[in-house]
């Protein structure tokens, strides 16, 4: 039944992309971040804890409300859908080719002073990254975990969005979330990272997984990105801009430095591909 679901789910997700006539369960979750974070927030783990937990518990909840009263797979699919980011990540990304500055909705850094090339990197860091925490992990939980294990990932996710810094007011209260969000994607990570390399046909995409993927400070996000950095022939991360500090990450891929608007497009041309990868998979896998 999870396995129709997800199939459900992903082709909904393809098709329609985001409901803007509902508020989006992210939203909600981060809603409660807030309030929880207005209230009781401490410069301690202890209270960072109990907002995780109490988040996951409640989501839980929800949940498990849902389901009992329903078990019809296609209103199941349709809520899954929320929880999946494909069509949204693609459309973003893609935007960034004719409309450069909004780089800045889509990413973390200081983009201000990007270059153009630089531009065109962070677009394929985020498109890769995401790629594992938008799409892959959730339908990953989806489809052993049902509707309950879809929605903790997001919680957990959403949880890391917004309080797992390390910096002077997050680095106690957001460690916990940010500990559990490493645990939720190791799997999911790696496996992304092998899709990209074998969906695109890219040896070099494996070699980078191996030689580069354990350099992030995130042990998740250099294997998504040190694979794409392989298929596009670029060199990916490097001396960054964060808050106005300059952060020295690691180079993922030996390949060119500057990068243009159609390496975005090699990097976007592999969504179609995953689609097709996805529907085959689930579908044979349902049918066992």
């Amino acid at each position: 039944m999870y396995l129709e679901i997800t199939l459900i789910a992903y082709l909904i997700d393809k098709i329609f992309g985001e409901f803007s006539f509902i508020k989006h369960p992210v939203v909600l979750m981060g809603d409660y971040i807030k309030w929880f974070e207005n209230r009781f927030y401490k410069n301690n783990i202890i209270n960072g804890i109990f907002l995780a937990i109490s988040l996951i518990i409640l989501v839980w909840l929800v949940v498990f409300v849902i389901t009992f009263f329903s078990s019809n797979i296609f209103i199941l699919g349709i809520i899954a859908s929320t929880g999946i980011a494909s069509h949204s990540l693609h459309k973003s990304v893609k935007e960034i080719i004719e409309h450069p500055h909004k780089i800045k909705y889509l990413v973390s850094r200081d983009t201000k002073d990007l270059s153009p090339s630089d531009i065109n990197k962070a677009a394929i860091e985020t498109y890769s990254e995401n790629l594992s925490d938008g799409v892959i992990a959730p339908l990953f939980y989806l489809s052993f975990f049902g509707l309950s294990g879809l929605f903790i990932y997001k919680a957990i996710n959403t949880l890391d969005s917004m309080v797992g810094y390390r910096n002077e007011k997050y680095e106690k209260f957001g460690k916990f979330s940010a500990k559990l969000d490493d645990i939720a994607n190791l799997i999911p990570a790696k496996i992304t990272a092998v899709l990209i390399s074998t969906l695109m046909f890219s040896n070099r995409g494996f070699a980078n997984i191996f030689k580069y993927g354990n350099l992030h400070d995130s042990p998740n996000a250099g294997y998504p990105i040190s694979a794409m950095a392989g298929v596009c022939d670029v060199s990916l991360g490097g001396a960054t801009s964060y808050f106005g500090k300059i952060k020295q990450k690691p180079c993922f891929g030996c390949g060119k430095n500057t990068i243009t608007k159609d390496d975005i497009q090699k990097a976007l041309s592999f969504q179609i591909r995953l689609d097709i990868a996805i529907v085959i998979i689930i579908s044979m896998c349902a049918m066992l």
